[in-house]
This record gives C-alpha cells, sequence and structure tokens, in this order.
C-alpha cells in the first residue's frame, strides 16, 4: 500500500474515532442533563400556542439520530386552551422522535431537525360554533414587527415522519369528517424565502372522507399510496399541492390540490384525474348518494374520468363536484338493456343552475354526441341532459335510422313482428325517471317507417309494403302517410289521438284514435282477424313493466274510431261499392254506428254492434235495403244457407228492414242457431224462376200455365227468423201464375212447415179488372188447394195435400 494511502486511512479512522467519542459525549450529555432538556423541548414546542404540550418521559436514541442527537417523547399530548369544554385532543403520541442539531445544543440552543411521529392520534375538531382546536397554534400578526431573534427562533424542521397516525379532521359546523389511518408518512421539508416546500411519500388507508356527513364518505375504506410535492406560499397563505401520481386501492390517479388559508372558512380545491379506470371503481370512490345511482349503470371497458371538488371548511354544505368522463367503443348496461359500441362524453355537476345551492336537486348529468346501438338499432343524441336527482328528468334529442325489423327485438314477440323496411326516427323527449328508467316520457318529433312489412300478432293479420308517419306534438300524436297492404287491399289511413302523452301512461282506456281511412279495393276476409279472440292476452300493466308490455296494453285498451270510405269491398261472393263506414273499436269488441254501400243496383244501410266473447263474436245489426237487385243479394250471401230456394229461383228489387242478433266465428262464417230477429221486405217486380217444388205441383194443377216464370208486380211480408227457423207470417202472393196465401215455417234443417192456400182460379182472367176491392174479393173464389210444403226423405221440400185443413174450405 503506497505511503499515502496509510496516511489518508489513518486520518479518517482518527476522524471517525473522534466523532464517535463526541457522539457518546454528546449522548451523556444528554442523558445526564435530561431533565433540564425535556424543559428546553417542551419550551419550543410551546411557542406560538395557545395550549399546552405535556410530555411524560424523554429518553435519548442514539442511533435514530446519528451523527445528530435523537430524543424520543412518550406519551406527549397537545392541547389547545379550550379542552376542557370540547375534549378533543389534537395530538396524543406514545412515541415522538426528536432530532436535535448537534452543535446548536452544545451551544446551548435547542434546534429541531426531524420530527417522527408514531403511534399517535390527531384529531383536528371544530365545534358547532366555528371553534376549532387548531386555534392551540397561534397566527402570526403580519403588522407587527419581528425582531432578528423572534425571526432566528422559529424552529426548521427538516424532515417529518408518521407511523400508525390515526388523523381525523372533524368539522362538525361543516358536516365534515376526514379520518385516515396512515400507516407511513415520511417527508423532506425545504425553506425557501416565500415559505415551505415538503416532498412527501404516503401511504394511508382512507377511513372517510365526507364533506357532508349526511351524503357519505368519497373514497371509504380504500388504500392511498405515493408521493406529494406540497409548497406553502407564505404571503399568499396559500398550499399547493402539485400533481403526481396517487394510487388509490389498485387504480392510479393523478391528483393535485390547492388550499386556501388566508379565508375563514379556509377554501380547498382538488384535481383528480383518471385515465384509465373501470365504472364501477370509480363509482366507489364517491358518496353514496352518487355511487347509489351510477351503480344501477356499468360500462364493460375502462374509462377516463376527470373530476374538480372545490368547497371550504365552513358549514356551506356539500363541495362543488365537477366530473367529465370520456366514453369510447364501449358497452352500456342499463336497467332498461344494454347499450353496445356506445361513445360519448358525460358531465357531472351539482350547480346546474348558479345561486341554487350545491345539492341534489341542482345536480345534472349532462351526455353530450352520445352514440351507440340498443338492440341491434344504431342512434344518437347529440345533447342529453338528466336534472334534478332528487327528482330526476331527463330531456334530449334521439335520432335514429335503422332496418324496422330490429324493432322485434324490442316490442316483443307478442304484439307486431317486422320482417323488412327502414324506419327514421327524430325525437325531442323529457321524462321523469323512478327506479332509474325513464317514466312518462313526454316527446315530440317524428318516427318515419317505410315499406315494412310487418305482422299484427294478437289479430294474425300481416301487412305488405307499409308505410307509417307518427308525429308528436305537445301531449297530442298524429299519423299520416300510412299505406298497408294485406294480401289484395290496399288502405290509406290518417290519424290522431288527443291528450295521447297523458292518457298513454294513466288511461289507455281513454285513449281514442281517430282515423280516416280510404282504399280503392278492400278484401274482408283479410282483416277477419279482427274477428278473433285477441292472442295472446295484453299483461296488465305493473310498474316494472317493460316497454312491449306497455304498448301491448295500450293496443288492448285503447279505443279507435274509424271513418271509412272504399271504392270496392268484396267478403267472399259479396261485391259493394262507394261503401262508407263509421266505427268504434273497443276493447270488447265493434260498434257499427253506420255503414252504408252501393250493392246490387241498390244501397244498403247497417248499423249495430259486436261484442267479442271468448271464440264467438256476438252481433246485433239493423239493416236497411233499398232497391237491391234480390238474386244478386242472395248470390252474395250464399243463399243464406238455403238449398231449395236460390238466387237462380228469384228475381226483382228488394226493399227491406232487418233487426237480427246472433254470432258468427273467429274466421267469419254465421252461427245459423245463434241467429234470432225479423225481417219486413217488400220485393217489386219480383218473378220466381224454376222453382221445383211449384213445377212439381204445377205441371198437374196447372198444364197451360208459364211455370218457368211466375212474375208478380209487389210481394211484401214479414220474416221472425229464430235460429235455423223462419217464421212466415200470414202474407197474400199475387203472381201472373196463381195467387196464394202463406203461413208457416221454413227450417235450415229439418222442421220446415208452411201451409199454402192456392186457389186454382187464373189471375189473367181478373187483369182488366181495377176495382181492388173486387179483385180482392174474387181472388179466392173457385176451387182452392190446401197444400202444405214439409221435409221430403231426400232432404228437399216436399208438396202435398194438407189434409189437416178446414174441411169446409173449397
Amino acid at each position: 500500500m503506497p505511503r499515502w494511502s496509510k496516511i489518508v486511512l489513518k486520518i479518517v479512522g482518527a476522524l471517525i474515532v473522534l466523532v464517535f467519542i463526541a457522539f457518546v459525549g454528546i449522548a451523556l450529555y444528554v442523558n445526564a442533563n435530561k431533565k433540564e432538556l425535556l424543559v428546553s423541548i417542551t419550551k419550543v414546542l410551546n411557542k406560538n400556542l395557545n395550549g399546552q404540550v405535556s410530555v411524560q418521559n424523554m429518553e435519548p436514541t442514539l442511533l435514530k439520530g446519528f451523527p445528530g442527537v435523537s430524543i424520543s417523547l412518550q406519551n406527549l399530548v397537545l392541547r389547545d386552551s379550550l379542552w376542557g369544554q370540547h375534549k378533543h385532543t389534537f395530538l396524543e403520541a406514545k412515541d415522538l422522535d426528536v432530532s436535535i442539531n448537534t452543535l446548536a445544543l452544545l451551544t446551548g440552543t435547542i434546534e429541531i431537525k426531524k420530527i417522527g411521529i408514531n403511534n399517535a392520534s390527531i384529531y383536528l375538531f371544530t365545534d358547532s360554533n366555528g371553534y376549532s382546536n387548531t386555534s392551540v397554534f397561534k397566527k402570526k400578526d403580519k403588522a407587527a414587527p419581528v425582531n432578528e431573534e423572534e425571526k432566528n427562533s422559529d424552529a426548521e424542521i427538516r424532515k417529518f415522519t408518521l407511523n400508525n397516525v390515526n388523523f381525523t379532521v372533524d368539522n362538525q359546523k361543516g358536516h365534515k369528517l376526514f379520518q385516515f389511518m396512515v400507516q407511513e408518512l415520511k417527508g423532506d421539508v425545504d425553506y425557501p424565502s416565500s415559505g415551505w416546500k415538503a416532498d412527501i411519500h404516503l401511504k394511508t388507508l382512507a377511513k372517510s372522507l365526507a364533506f357532508n356527513t349526511r351524503r357519505g364518505s368519497f373514497i371509504k375504506d380504500k388504500m392511498l399510496e405515493g408521493p406529494f410535492s406540497i409548497q406553502y406560499l407564505s404571503d399568499a397563505e396559500t398550499i399547493i399541492v402539485a400533481p403526481n401520481t396517487l394510487n388509490i386501492g389498485d387504480d392510479p390517479f393523478v391528483i393535485g390540490a390547492k388550499f386556501n388559508l388566508s379565508k375563514e372558512p379556509s377554501e380547498f380545491s382538488i384535481n383528480i384525474e383518471a385515465k384509465d379506470i373501470q365504472w364501477r371503481n370509480a363509482s366507489a370512490l364517491l358518496a353514496p348518494n352518487i355511487s347509489s345511482r351510477l351503480n344501477m349503470f356499468n360500462l364493460s371497458k375502462p374509462i377516463h374520468v376527470k373530476c374538480d371538488i372545490v368547497g371550504d371548511m365552513g358549514a356551506g354544505g356539500d363541495p362543488l363536484l365537477n366530473v367529465v368522463a370520456n366514453i369510447k367503443d364501449n358497452e352500456l348496461t342499463t336497467p332498461g338493456g344494454t347499450v353496445k359500441n356506445c361513445n360519448f362524453t358525460g358531465i357531472f355537476t351539482n350547480n346546474y343552475v348558479n345561486g341554487k345551492g350545491l345539492n341534489d336537486a341542482n345536480s345534472a348529468i349532462k351526455l353530450y354526441h352520445f352514440k351507440g346501438s340498443y338492440e341491434e338499432m344504431p342512434f344518437s343524441i347529440d345533447t342529453a341532459f338528466i336534472n334534478n336527482l332528487e327528482k330526476p328528468i331527463a330531456t334530449g334529442l334521439f335520432k335514429s335510422n335503422f332496418a324496422v325489423s330490429k324493432l322485434n327485438n324490442l316490442i316483443g314477440a307478442d304484439l307486431l313482428k317486422f320482417s323488412k323496411g327502414t324506419a327514421d326516427v327524430q325525437l325531442a323527449y323529457s321524462a321523469d325517471i323512478v327506479d332509474f328508467q325513464l317514466t312518462k316520457p313526454r316527446v315530440a318529433g317524428f318516427v318515419n317507417v317505410k315499406n315494412a312489412d310487418l305482422s299484427y300478432v294478437p289479430r294474425k293479420l300481416n301487412f305488405k309494403n307499409t308505410s307509417i308517419s307518427l308525429n308528436f306534438k305537445n301531449d297530442d300524436l298524429s299519423i299520416n302517410n300510412i299505406r298497408l297492404q294485406s294480401g289484395k287491399s290496399v288502405v290509406y289511413m290518417e290519424g290522431s289521438v288527443k291528450n295521447f302523452m297523458n292518457l298513454y301512461y294513466t288511461a289507455p282506456e281513454k285513449i281514442l284514435l281517430t282515423w280516416q281511412i280510404r282504399s280503392p279495393q278492400l278484401h274482408l276476409g283479410e282483416f277477419l282477424g279482427f274477428f278473433g279472440k285477441r292472442v295472446p292476452e295484453p299483461k296488465k300493466r305493473t310498474k316494472k313493466s317493460n316497454f312491449s308490455d306497455d304498448l301491448n296494453e295500450v293496443f288492448a285498451k285503447s279505443n279507435v274510431e274509424m271513418h271509412i270510405r272504399v271504392n270496392k269491398v268484396y267478403y267472399n261472393k259479396f261485391l259493394a261499392t262507394d261503401a262508407v263506414a263509421d266505427l268504434l273499436l273497443t276493447e270488447s269488441g265493434i260498434a257499427i254506428k253506420n255503414i252504408g254501400v252501393k250493392h246490387g243496383g241498390g244501397f244498403l244501410k247497417l248499423t249495430g254492434k259486436v261484442t267479442q266473447k271468448g271464440t264467438r263474436n256476438n252481433f246485433q245489426i239493423n239493416t236497411q235495403l233499398s232497391n237491391v237487385d234480390i238474386s244478386h243479394f242472395m248470390y252474395s250471401f250464399n243463399d243464406f244457407g238455403m238449398k231449395t230456394l236460390t238466387s237462380k229461383n228469384l228475381r226483382g228489387y228488394l226493399f227491406s228492414k232487418m233487426n237480427v242478433s246472433g254470432s258468427i266465428t273467429d274466421q267469419g262464417k254465421l252461427l245459423p242457431s245463434t241467429v234470432a230477429g225479423t225481417m219486413v221486405f217488400d220485393l217489386k217486380k219480383g218473378a220466381l224462376l224454376n222453382f221445383e217444388p211449384v213445377k212439381n205441383v204445377g205441371k198437374f194443377a196447372f198444364p197451360l200455365r208459364d211455370l218457368d216464370n211466375i212474375a208478380f208486380n209487389n210481394l211484401n211480408g214479414k220474416f221472425d227468423i229464430k235460429g235455423e227457423e223462419i217464421t212466415i207470417n200470414p202474407m197474400q202472393i199475387n203472381t201472373s201464375l196463381l195467387n196464394m196465401d202463406v203461413a208457416g215455417i221454413y227450417s235450415f234443417n229439418k222442421g220446415t212447415n208452411i201451409a199454402l192456400d192456392v186457389p186454382l182460379r187464373n189471375p189473367k182472367k181478373d187483369e182488366e179488372l181495377s176495382d181492388k176491392k173486387e179483385i180482392s174479393e174474387r181472388r179466392m173464389k173457385g176451387i182452392v188447394l190446401h197444400l202444405l210444403a214439409t221435409d221430403g226423405e231426400d232432404g228437399k221440400i216436399k208438396i202435398k195435400l194438407n189434409r189437416n185443413r178446414d174441411k169446409g174450405s173449397k
């Protein structure tokens, strides 16, 4: 080893020994003068205090402060002057380590360079009147002159640590409670001319961060760990926390803050940013009054969130909260369903209108440029607001353009089923929010559906190439430009509902939808679904009913008034033209206010009602026929089930009034056994053509008369209908072949029993008579056949002599 190296080592060794000897000497000095030093340290600590620091014991700790002197103050208690009234101790420390400047100590001066607080409790208390135990620290009078001795006597603590310290801020006037279990805190302090600066590393458990204890705590029971850079500006009396990354739980946050101590009460602002955090993790950091609402929603991917908290430590209530979240290509889950491909900027504030307070009633959620896909339907909302979180109201402008087949997922399979077509939607809405679902929305705007194929499931009705335009204005609904095509039928419709938005939710049975309907041709057989039972039955609406259930009930309970104009109406063989109808459709059936059609060269009017009951549809109708071709009329209605007398056997023009009740099936088939009523008729310019029962008798009784064409000018009578039997009230038939009196029962099945009194006198002999009385008197003179029309064995009507007739008749 070179000689100079040996000399250096000897010098270093000597210095180390010298320092060690000095350190031991100082330690012995401290131990020997422990009482005096404790008094001196206590005196320094009590400087500028409105209260008192008491220390039970002091022990030197040689290694902790080497090469300085470290002293452990045991059972230290710091209390303000009014502790006896409120009983909240500012500081209680089982062990407080103090490092003292060695050189200053040798000159008799106590200069504290480092403090370590261990196993302690720090409690900052403010009572309901605003008094705080932080008043234990005297405030300097800026106007008072400062002498050199006082200036140099201020303790400058260069380092401090906290281990296992319960730190509490309890502000009962401001209803604030901050409580932290500090596991470890290390800080290095510097003292520039402007105040002081500290670099701190913190690890603590947040037990409470309640800016308003009536609302609950933020970041409750979360571990906080990370560095801080803090600066105190003495002139402005402001503490600035530079933005830095701090872990809250498992998530990193960039946090900065500013505390203005010059004002009373002191003010603060905290800025928090999380660049990549799960929705539920972010929600868990907020107070229960906010998180309880947010937890009804969820986002599958992390989001970017910024939050500003501004308030004071006075009794001002909640702090100002402003939260901004950016959501991109995410999936939003809500109580009403899932929105995919979700993009928007969300803002929360509890100061929606300046001057109305920082509270739930003045809170708002704002959504900008909201885009997504709900049940495969893409939509956008330029701006949406949810105001007043005590009684939330949602407003916004909803836009969408999509294939209407996507509506099947929303409406459900029990109401409407779309197979093609497009929908264009633009609705401005306002709605209450109950249990985080839109309730009773008010809308304004339009829904346009084009080229759609759809099925109305409850009535088994199918429509092709359909167009619909819905327009919402105020509370009313107008339905325009509707084109429905079902089979060969094409229908154009215009409709309106007054007070629709109110009645939709409160009283759907009071909804009256008024339609103006026109059609070039209508095939009634394609709409027989209206005569069937509604399947399935709508569910009864509850508070938890979904959109499909609500709409289904409205369809079932609402009333529909129809004013119909149709060029041609077809039903089986029936054809009518220039049809007009006024109908009222209710939950129980159809009220026929007025139906008028041209048919068979005449006119038919009909009023009545159809009541749906099970698989039957009970009807009660009043009809009036004027100048209707009877052959055409009977053909159109399949001869009303008669097999013997058909449309081929009659000619003439029918005038009739009929009052009939009965039942028809879901398929529109008449149930003859249910029919009952009366029919009064007058057949003019009529003829009985090739009627076999008459020909069978006439070819023997009247061989020289024309049996194929039996003409009559006027035939009138009255029928009573009961089931399959028609009672023919006594009536006179005057024809070119013969005259007869008829009465009895005609049955569609078995039971026909018609009495016919037929004088053999030829009516042509009386054609030249003009006296009606004389014609009537001569009508039944001569030989009169008493015949009986009854059922034959082959099912056809047979004519035979009526042997039970009065023997005195001729």
